[in-house]
């Protein structure tokens, strides 16, 4: 009796008339918990030995595998409750702006699943699939470690705050947030370089993809279906049949396997030319789309296409582990490589130094995700506690994306490997060429043998296996990571009954499609949020901060379609290469991004609970920010014009008045202008984004100064109402939460139902 006493004590209701609306879970792990915990801590600390002590010729895969999910699971459950009860102190008897502001539109609280999809799917762009295989030039050792520690002390925990940061603000985006909490200068300087950045971040998503669409009736086919399969998805969930989560996933899931099965039919049909598209026309199209995305209520075609994804991306990954770990197959890379000392790696120029810690940002940390975490997401969250499982927890399974990435580029032939990545200029884009060029490199194996010479034959071999007519100088990560994917999935039992290498190739290149258009849409949607929240700050546009405005909703869209769209056109037409060019500014803008979001998070912190716990924020603050100034300088001042925009500039400008008729892969005096114009645009951004996170920073700096000297603590936390709805805190239920759930069903109430909620 008193323990059932004892239970209903920790259920809390905000009208004793209706069911709890929160519980409180007793503290401690429960014994079999702390024997599994033990057990990861164990398979995490096998993994990191095996790593530290395997130097021969013969180091497995497996080992990375291994460290890298305990390390995850063991900071899912203590670092991400750590941050939880020192600083967040969630209320789940607090209504969320889902909740507050249902609208049905942008603002509604969604099934936790539902929203942990799209949550993952939105935050999970080219990064961190293309940026672990460039890096892997460097060895596989430098990118695993800041890959896995990286995520654990700071991208997930920027990403977990800011989600809690804005669900605590009434969804404010992270540009509002910043003037809201730093300043007038501080803010309006975070909101101008949160916009522009934004821009760059959604075109080079838009390149990257474009890159593994472009003359492909196959992916361009099987990427379009699923946006009507989303739409069916979006109905059924909420005329059909609402609340049938698994339901619809299944159905989903089914169509989406056959959309991408049909792909090859549509490819090889008399009528499959009308989908093969160039880059321009793809960039056009995903301006559109991108626009249509942003201005439809989100359950109509964003959270279930993100979700639908999620099913493929969260798959596809787990299954290439299991595949990992079956076939074990050995790491082809050495630990660190001579590219890592001298920073003259084919893939990318610059040491390890900071450039490791720019070209890998998604997996460690995106500051693209702050905007993520402060745009949609806390608009359709059902309870504060969901934010540890869908903030930190989402950007653990990104990280394990990079991991994977990371793994299947390592365990490629390094000839192949380096063949695949090197420029054409290097390379000569053909197998002889490219062979004389992999075989001047020096390269040694994992015990540090030199590599034996490779002919000619070994390119255009591995090419045919894949369906290609050729794998050489396919730049960018995406064909290396799907090369990678193919070489393990077409050994697997069973797997390979499902294709062969060209299936699993195809099939990896959808899923890196998949990526990154998930990611474009739910981008544009969170860029409207920001310019709506900007504008309305100017007089007499207030207006525009009202959510249900249609037209100021349109206007918001239609200037950052258009902005990220020419940026997006320049880049699919740049001479020089769009990604060669733009992936660097890329990698800067987005920790830039990082910085500003951990700013603003470091000063609240500094402001709510003091100086004890605000190195939680402030470790990761500091070191991306030493990291992103370093790679600017490098970017604007370096005379090494593999590295220096305002080098290349002037390089080419000179080139021009000589009357030369090329300049590198620049090949017409109009190709040599492009060069001109847009390095001109890629310098120049790259000084403004410096110099406005100098700005923010410093007045972080002065907001916490202030809070530790004259105990300003105050917050500007909106004031919710109660709430009236329930959901579980994680993925399954806790016996607690069950026996909430079950009186709410006793009652004969939905827990959280479709529709608005009103509040007195």
């Amino acid at each position: 009796m008193s323990s059932v006493a004892n239970q209903q004590d920790r259920m809390i209701r905000t009208d004793p008339d209706r069911p709890p609306v929160a519980v409180v879970e007793p503290p401690g792990l429960s014994g079999p918990a702390k024997i599994v915990f033990a057990a990861i801590a164990v398979v995490a600390a096998i993994g990191w030995s095996m790593l530290a002590i395997s130097r021969g010729e013969h180091v497995s895969s497996i080992w990375i595998v291994l460290a890298a999910v305990g390390s995850y699971l063991l900071a899912l459950r203590f670092y991400a409750t750590l941050i939880e009860h020192k600083i967040h102190r969630p209320d789940d008897t607090r209504a969320t702006p889902g909740e507050e502001f249902d609208n049905g539109k942008d603002y509604m609280p969604t099934d936790r699943r539902v929203l942990f999809g799209h949550h993952f799917a939105a935050i999970s762009g080219a990064g961190p699939l293309v940026g672990p295989v460039l890096a892997s030039q460097m060895g596989y050792m430098p990118g695993t470690l800041w890959i896995i520690f990286g995520v654990v002390l700071a991208g997930a925990v920027q990403d977990y705050m800011v989600l809690h940061l804005s669900i605590r603000r009434g969804g404010r985006t992270l540009g509002q947030m910043a003037r809201d909490e730093l300043g007038p200068v501080g803010g309006w300087a975070a909101i101008v370089g949160v916009l522009t950045i934004m821009v760059i971040l959604i075109a080079v998503l838009g390149v990257v993809m474009i890159g593994a669409l472009a003359e492909s009736a196959w992916a361009v086919w099987a990427v379009a279906m699923t946006i009507p399969i989303a739409f069916f998805m979006g109905f059924y969930l909420r005329y059909l049949r609402p609340g049938k989560v698994s339901e619809v996933s299944g159905i989903g899931v089914a169509l989406l396997l056959a959309a991408i099965v049909s792909g090859r039919w549509v490819s090889q049909s008399d009528w499959g030319h009308i989908f093969v598209l160039d880059k321009p026309t793809l960039a056009i199209a995903l301006a559109i789309y991108g626009f249509i995305a942003a201005v439809l209520p989100v359950w109509m075609l964003l959270a279930p296409r993100d979700y639908l994804s999620t099913f493929m991306k969260v798959g596809t990954i787990v299954m290439l582990a299991i595949a990992i770990l079956i076939v074990r197959p050995e790491l082809q890379m050495p630990a660190v490589t001579e590219f890592a000392r001298t920073g003259t790696g084919p893939a990318f120029a610059g040491e390890l130094f900071p450039f490791l810690f720019i070209t890998i940002a998604c997996g460690a940390i995106s500051g693209f995700h702050a905007l993520i975490a402060s745009g949609t997401t806390p608009k359709l969250i059902e309870k504060e506690k969901q934010a540890r499982m869908i903030g930190y927890g989402g950007m653990l399974t990104e990280s394990f994306v990079a991991i994977m990435a990371l793994v299947a580029a390592c365990i490629i032939d390094q000839h192949v490997y380096f063949a695949m990545n090197a420029p054409a200029g290097l390379t000569g884009g053909t197998p002889e060429a490219a062979a004389a060029y992999t075989n001047s490199l020096g390269l040694v194996s994992p015990g540090g043998t030199t590599l034996p010479a490779v002919d000619p034959s070994v390119y255009a071999q591995a090419a045919k296996a894949v369906g290609e007519e050729s794998i050489i100088s396919r730049t960018g990560g995406a064909p290396t990571l799907a090369f990678g994917m193919s070489e393990v999935m077409h050994q697997v039992p069973g797997l390979n009954l499902l294709g062969d290498k060209a299936f699993w190739y195809h099939f990896a290149i959808l899923f890196e499609a998949l990526f990154i258009l998930t990611t474009i849409d739910a981008g544009t949607r969170v860029a409207r949020f920001m310019f709506s929240d900007a504008v309305s700050n100017v007089r007499g546009l207030a207006r525009f901060k009202d959510p249900n405005w249609v037209p100021g909703a349109w206007i918001s869209t239609s200037v950052m379609v258009l902005a990220w769209g020419s940026i997006l056109y320049m880049g699919v037409t740049d001479p020089l290469g769009g990604i060669n060019m733009l992936f660097p500014l890329f990698g800067i803008a987005n920790q830039l991004l990082a910085v500003i979001a951990l700013c603003v998070v470091f000063a609240v912190t500094m402001k709510k609970v003091g100086p004890t716990w605000a190195w939680i924020p402030g470790l990761p603050l500091f070191f991306v920010l030493i990291v992103t100034m370093t790679a600017s300088w490098q970017k604007i001042f370096s005379t090494n014009p593999k590295i220096g925009y305002w080098t290349i500039h002037s390089q080419a400008k000179a080139a021009l008045a000589s009357g030369a008729d090329s300049f590198q892969t620049a090949k017409t005096p109009e190709a040599i202008e492009a060069v001109v114009r847009n390095t001109a645009v890629q310098g120049t951004l790259s000084i403004v984004y410096a110099l406005l996170v100098i700005i923010v920073f410093g007045a972080a700096m002065m907001v916490s100064l202030r809070a530790l000297r004259n105990g300003d603590r105050a917050v500007h936390e909106h004031q919710a109402p109660p709430s009236q709805i329930f959901a579980p805190s994680g993925f399954i239920p806790t016996p607690l939460e069950k026996e909430a759930l079950a009186q709410w069903h006793e009652a004969g109430l939905e827990p959280t139902p479709v529709g608005p909620h009103h509040h007195p």
